[in-house]
């Protein structure tokens, strides 16, 4: 490819040239499937975390109370998911940004390529891709996801495995409809 039609593609060409090749060739498709999975689900999860915590910050700002991370119309007593961010200089703060982000990053990535390499292997070894296999799937993705959190007791890992076993079976049942 000549440099000038690269200077040419816009970013939208770039992002759908992906959808039609792939990023990584393992040498086998479950492997390239969770591979591509991971880092897509993992980019989100980064620009999901990011995005949380300027809107707390946002909030916070506008109120004008810095010491709370209450936002002010939800009087929850649900905190921020990055505690350490007010650290004493901006590079704590920065550094607990990036280990926060950086760890759910790694549980969407988590999420993804262990879900869509079971649904494959599911798929592959029954013949049939059907609600059972998303269920399957789902149940054993939301338990790995609860051992990945602080709370990790067992009524937290059967709690994540029937929700994550409810939503995949529910996505692929109204899969067509819509």
């Amino acid at each position: 490819m000549s440099g000038s039609n690269l200077e040419t593609r816009s970013v939208i060409d770039e992002l759908r040239s992906f959808d039609s090749g792939g990023y990584f060739d393992f040498g086998h498709p479950l492997l390239n499937r969770m591979a591509e999975s991971f880092i897509k689900a993992s980019g989100i999860g980064a620009i999901q975390a990011v995005s949380r915590e300027a809107y707390f910050t946002a909030l916070e700002s506008a109120s004008g109370d810095i010491g709370s991370s209450i936002p002010p119309e939800t009087g929850s007593k649900k905190h921020h998911r990055f505690p350490d961010l007010r650290g004493e200089s901006n590079h704590k703060s920065v550094e607990a940004l990036v280990k926060s982000t950086g760890k759910e990053s790694l549980q969407w990535g988590l999420a993804a390529g262990v879900y869509s390499g079971l649904t494959y292997g599911l798929k592959e070894a029954r013949g049939v891709h059907d609600w059972k296999n998303s269920a399957l799937a789902g149940a054993i993705t939301g338990a790995a996801l609860a051992l990945t959190s602080d709370d990790h007791s067992h009524e937290q890992v059967v709690q994540c495995a029937i929700t994550g076993a409810a939503i995949s079976t529910a996505a692929n049942l109204l899969t067509g409809i819509f």
